[in-house]
Parts: C-alpha cells; structure tokens; sequence
C-alpha cells in the first residue's frame, strides 16, 4: 500500500512539473474537431438482414433499390415513390423498382461535398406531395439553386406529368435561407418549411432559423402568429431553430414536429407550436465543437424557451422522421421513428431511434436500430403496405424496406 501510494505521489508530482494531462490532442478544422475515419466508409451488403428487437418483434431489412446519395422520398396516392437526390435528381420507383431515367424538367441545382463534411452543399433535397395530388398532381421539394459562384434555397412547386416536371415555380428563393431545409403538408393543404441559422434565428426579420406556415402557392398562411404585428415577418410561425433536418405530421393531431439537429449535442425533436420560441443560439442541450456547452449560463435548461419533445446528448445528427400507424409492424403502432446520420460525432455509426411516447406525448423509453450496418439513415418513411423505408444517403445508397420477420 506505501508503496503505491509512492507512485501515485510521484506521478502526480511529474504531472504538476511538465504541465502534462491524460487528455488527447485533435486537429480541427474550421472550429470542428477532425472526425476519425476508423469506421466510415463501410459498403452496405446485399442483405437481407434479420434483427431482434426491444419489442420482440424481429425484423428483417431488404435492399429495396440503390442509388448515389438519396435525400428525401414521398408517396404518391397510387403507391409510387418519388425520392429525391443530394445529386439534384429526382427519381421514380414503381412496383418496389426504381425506373432507369430520372423525372426531366427541374431546375438545376448545387451539389458539392460529401455528405457529413465541411463545406457539403445538398442539390435536391426535402420533399412533399400535395394532400390534393390526385386532382393537381403539385409536388414541392427544397433546392440549393445556382447564384453565381454560391447557393441558395429555394422552394419549387411543380406538377409532375408522367415521367417530367412542368409548371415549374419558385414560392421562395433566397431571403437568406441556406443549407438544409425541410417540408411538410398538413391535411388542410398548407406548406411548412424549416430552416436553419444561427444568430439570424432570433432575428424576426428574416425568415432563416425559423419554421414558416405558407399557402400551398407560398404566401403567409392566414392565421399566422405575427400576422399583422410590427417588426415580424407574417410567414414566422416559429423562430430560434438551429438546423432543420424533418418535419413530420402526427397522423391524429395534425401537429407538426421538426428534427433539430444540435451542435455538439443537443440533437432535438420539436413540437412545432404557435408563436414559441425553441431558443437558438441562447439556449441548447448541447457543447460548442471544441467543448464548452453553448451557452454556460443555462446548463443544462431551456427555461424561458419551449423545451424540445426529445433530445440526444450526444448527438446522433439526427434526419427524417415520421410516426409509424401501420399494421404489419404491430409492436411499434404509434412510435416516433428518427433517423441518425452518425453518433457521438463517429462518421459509420448512423442508426434510426425509435422512441415510445405516451398518450401526452411524453417519452416512455427509445430503441437503436439498425446500427450494424453502420449507413447514414437519411430519411425514414411508412410505405402504403405498412413497411418502413429508410434512404441511405451515402455515394452508394439505397432504399431500404424494413418488414416484420414473425409473420
């Protein structure tokens, strides 16, 4: 016992004399740390593959179609999906294969990057159909458009015409909006659209950092919170939002949640609601890139601001989600599916969480899933047969349809 506490002693003394500490050193670049690339870059197999679950439920996953870099996808009524690509593609698959030919006739757009890393910009990106599409065919998705040497955002509405777009608008371009943005339709046919900042966020001026509530044609929605009230943009539904990755309808309510995704931490699902204020940059559940949380002030609170529904600490970058109402996979009716890009900042550990909330929206327990396959889960969706498609977003992508292995 002398003896080590000798050591012990001297260590400490060694430590005290040359300034040294446990702690590693890492590279950053442009105020983040330099991701390791142990685990990044892992092929997807041809599958399929089984998997027990929490909800002894086992499921089996299907490669459903490849294709490079998948971002967004949307049902139509007849069953068909539309996904759309970081590329600046817009793609069909029908009766479970994708066509050979993109859709023709959209606007050019910005791809550049990889996804994940400094700098990536994505070409097409969220996308939605008209709740009226059977009689107007409108179908509306977000696009880094050309400016010059840069991007910006813009929403496009446009009618699809078989295999081609045509009636092609922009409902809004530019207004400082970059980056990644997201779309939802409620039933009552208005446009939701998310987008992220930082300082602007606050700013009730300008439109980035904010969810806006518009008409399916892109005007102010009537009924908006600041309608009419001097100093505020009537399009602000709400403000203080950080990155805008989803948006998704509850299929009861109508409500609209939004995937935030955090700093270093902090990934958040939002309640969308009325005129709230969800608090970036001043407040958040997560850390700056080098460390210290982002506002010390407030750790770890939102007091004053509307807290988030659900959050990671450490982030899983969070992307698309949606509430499951199916039949074929019984055990998880109701559940809150959230799609992961990675974990814990480790480029090759995206997943998609599922989380259990009760009849108040409160959670109840969460579930990794799928992480062995170690993809980026880029957007998460329920088909017309009850199955869930998640998108791959990688160089070599792909769709993916998970259904139940019991039956």
């Amino acid at each position: 016992m002398q003896f080590s506490s000798r050591l012990i002693a001297i260590g400490i003394a060694v430590l005290s004399v040359t300034g040294a500490h446990a702690q590693q050193t890492v590279p950053f670049a442009r105020g983040v740390p330099v991701a390791p690339t142990g685990l990044e870059g892992q092929p997807l197999g041809d599958g399929p593959w089984t998997f027990r679950t929490a909800e002894t439920m086992d499921v089996t996953v299907r490669v459903l179609a490849r294709l490079e870099w998948p971002y967004s996808m949307a049902f139509l009524p007849n069953g068909d999906l539309l996904v759309t690509t970081r590329k600046g593609e817009l793609r069909m698959v029908r009766g479970g294969k994708l066509l050979p030919q993109p859709i023709t006739g959209g606007p050019p757009s910005v791809f550049r990057g990889s996804s994940g890393s400094l700098g990536a910009v994505h070409g097409y990106m969220s996308l939605v159909v008209h709740p009226q599409f059977a009689r107007n065919g409108l179908i509306y998705f977000t696009v880094n458009k050309p400016v010059g040497d840069r991007s910006e955002g813009v929403i496009v509405r446009a009618r699809l015409d078989g295999m081609k777009l045509v009636d092609v608008t922009e409902l809004l371009a530019g207004e400082g909006i970059g980056g990644a943005t997201a779309l939802a339709m409620t039933p009552d046919g208005l446009l939701w659209f998310a987008s992220g900042s930082n300082d602007a966020a606050q700013d009730p001026k300008v439109l980035s950092g904010k969810v806006l509530r518009l008409t399916d044609d892109g005007k102010p929605a009537p009924g908006n919170p600041f309608v009419g009230r001097e100093g505020f943009r009537p399009e602000i539904y709400s403000m203080g939002h950080r990155a805008a990755l989803g948006l998704t309808v509850h299929p009861v309510t109508g409500e609209v949640y939004l995937s935030e995704m955090g700093p270093n931490g902090g990934d958040e699902i939002n309640h969308i609601i009325a005129g709230k204020n969800y608090g970036w940059p001043i407040v958040s559940l997560g850390r700056t890139y080098p460390g210290p949380w982002q506002n010390a002030a407030n750790i770890p609170t939102h007091e004053g601001f509307e807290p988030p529904l659900v959050y990671w600490t450490p982030s899983i970058s969070v992307s698309g989600l949606t509430f499951y109402t199916g039949d074929a996979l019984p055990k998880w009716k109701g559940d809150l599916f959230v799609g992961g890009l990675r974990s814990g900042e480790v480029p090759g550990t995206g997943r998609v969480d599922r989380v259990l909330l009760n009849e108040k929206m409160e959670e109840l327990r969460r579930e990794t899933l799928f992480s062995e396959l170690h993809q980026r889960m880029r957007d998460v969706k329920q088909a017309p047969d009850g199955s869930l498609y998640l998108l791959v977003d990688q160089e070599q992508g792909a769709i993916l349809a998970v259904t139940s292995a019991n039956r």
